[in-house]
């Protein structure tokens, strides 16, 4: 594995796998997506980031469903739990 492929998977981790280190660390204006109707969104990796703060764990599944990124997550204890996150304004809609 060369140098550039190895850079490729580091960022690659941190992407899809982000620590409670780096979920913090970047605001939610950061990573604004606009739509085609020039609205401003979150990012699906931000809708993530924001559930993990709700409840500590390893991301299982995520699905939008109109404005709402439905996020499941298995927590440290072992419980699962689903967090809906606004994908219009990044709060939270529910979490169980």
């Amino acid at each position: 594995m060369n140098a550039l492929q190895k850079i490729f998977l580091i960022a690659l981790l941190i992407t899809f796998f982000p620590t409670p280190a780096f979920s913090g660390s970047y605001q939610l204006v950061t990573n604004l997506v606009r739509t085609s109707n020039n609205q401003t969104e979150i990012s699906q990796q931000n809708a993530i980031a924001i559930a993990q703060r709700q409840i500590k764990g390893r991301l299982l599944d995520v699905k939008r469903s109109g404005d709402v990124y439905r996020i499941k997550i298995l927590s440290d204890q072992g419980s699962i739990h689903i967090v809906q996150v606004s994908a219009t304004d990044g709060t939270i809609k529910s979490g169980q």
